[in-house]
């Protein structure tokens, strides 16, 4: 076997790993259910998804089937910070670092490598965790990545993980056991190139994983 061979399957071994990983720690926490998995496209893309957890990137790690083989952009300030979690933050995620205050364009641009090594690309635009529950305003990152890269751009709304591991706030909410739902919507299709194109799919992506979370509360599933 050669090296690049045997690297393709540690790398999969570790995507599955991952996956049953999380899987087991969501089914203790409450469980979890996955609406549109069959949406998802047949090669790589880029998935942007709503943010209100650290339990966000669990979610869709063990939601994603394991040949997708997710890498998942993180915080380089909070989550690289120090090797342990640098390294434990790889491990667990497949995370890669990416900038919040100079030269986050850049690291997502980076990414470009991971489509064309077949890798889903996770990106949560907001930037951070959301303290009441709305979905901010999108960076336009992922929809520049995805439009450079030729790959599909996939909305994706989680809900649940706001109340299993809440963001401190200050209010001394609690964890608590509850099921998770991730909900994949309709993938949006790079059209024209320009920076036009990527405000409007920035746009389209946000209004579309706004729309899959109400269409969670209106079902109350």
């Amino acid at each position: 076997m050669t090296g690049r061979a045997a690297a393709a399957v540690a790398a999969t071994v570790a995507a599955v790993a991952r996956r049953a990983l999380w899987r087991a720690v969501l089914t203790l926490t409450g469980g979890l259910r996955v609406h549109g998995a069959a949406r998802l496209p047949a090669g790589p893309c880029v998935i942007v998804a709503n943010h209100r957890s650290h339990a966000d990137t669990a979610a869709l790690i063990a939601a994603l089937p394991a040949r997708r083989q997710p890498a998942v952009a993180a915080a380089a300030d909070y989550w690289f910070r120090g090797p342990v979690r640098r390294a434990a933050c790889r491990a667990l995620c497949a995370a890669f670092p990416v900038r919040r205050s100079g030269g986050g364009s850049a690291d997502l641009a980076a990414a470009s490598r991971l489509l064309a090594a077949g890798h889903d690309v996770i990106i949560f635009p907001e930037g951070s965790r959301s303290r009441d529950g709305r979905t901010g305003d999108f960076h336009r990152g992922a929809a520049r990545l995805a439009m450079a890269a030729g790959v599909p751009l996939v909305p994706v709304a989680i809900s649940g993980t706001g109340t299993l591991l809440p963001p401190s706030d200050g209010t001394g909410r609690r964890p608590r056991r509850v099921a998770v739902l991730v909900r994949i919507g309709i993938p949006i299709v790079p059209g024209e190139v320009g920076e036009e194109a990527v405000i409007a799919a920035t746009a389209e992506a946000r209004a579309r994983v706004t729309s899959l979370t109400r269409e969670r509360g209106r079902s109350g599933r």
